[in-house]
């Protein structure tokens, strides 16, 4: 499975991914899930995927290659003009993919569905965050859902809600994802480090601070076991719960 967040700030955006990819419990492996098209003044493009990994891949690598054979530069993810175009390109490449299995029916194209994350900013245009469906139409960011999941999101999902403010830095907005997925790792075994984040600060129309946070990452270890005391001594501050009669009686004789 899989875990994926894009979170808009005023700030910019803040991408985050775990990286990793099972076909059963003796079967895990390590994948990138975050892919970067950029060019230096123009534009900043981020990519994450979930759902079938050969999907998936198939997605990105048509992506990537119509940026560097010439007859096949139309459209171009690196030439298109706005997000939404862009947003555009990705569903239909998404469709397609998913299209040619299609011939074994539907239950071919839901085993090998995926959805993606898009987020950027081109020349001219403000940052935009997108969430695209298997069926290739897409939804986009806004002030009332400033931030997207795709994966295993239920876990995760209480605490973006709780703690999200527009105004946060990006310091805070790493600290909230980190909670929002050690969460999610310890209830699901199918999400796990490292994971991969990028911080795209708007305007900026270039790659922004990219990295890795591995499993023996002692601020993750730190937020780890510093939120699961924290819950604790939240939980025990509060006001006790008072029956109205007595839910445990003693027995008579």
């Amino acid at each position: 499975m899989t875990y994926c967040v894009g979170m808009m700030l005023n700030r910019g955006i803040l991408f985050m991914s775990d990286t990793r990819t099972n076909s059963g419990v003796d079967n895990i492996s390590i994948f990138r899930k975050m892919f970067h098209f950029d060019v230096e003044g123009d534009r900043s493009i981020t990519l994450m995927t979930a759902g079938n990994l050969a999907t998936t891949q198939a997605v990105i690598s048509i992506l990537q290659e119509r940026g560097k054979s010439p007859e096949e530069r139309a459209p171009d993810i690196e030439r298109l003009t706005s997000m939404f175009q862009v947003a555009q390109l990705v569903g239909q490449t998404l469709r397609e993919v998913i299209s040619t299995h299609d011939d074994n029916g539907q239950k071919a194209s839901a085993a090998f569905g995926a959805t993606i994350l898009l987020g950027g900013q081109i020349k001219d245009g403000e940052p935009r965050l997108f969430l695209i469906y298997p069926e290739g139409n897409f939804i986009e960011a806004s002030t009332d859902t400033p931030f997207f999941q795709i994966g295993e999101t239920k876990y995760g999902r209480p605490i973006l809600i709780r703690a999200y403010d527009p105004d946060m830095s990006f310091e805070e907005a790493m600290k909230l994802l980190l909670v929002s997925f050690d969460s999610t790792i310890k209830a699901n075994l199918s999400v796990a480090l490292p994971l991969d984040y990028h911080i795209y600060r708007s305007d900026t129309l270039s790659r922004g601070l990219i990295g890795r946070v591995e499993a023996d990452d002692p601020y993750f270890q730190e937020i780890s076991s510093g939120w699961g005391v924290a819950l604790r001594d939240a939980f025990s501050a509060l006001p006790a719960f008072t029956f109205s009669t007595d839910p445990d009686p003693e027995p008579t004789a």
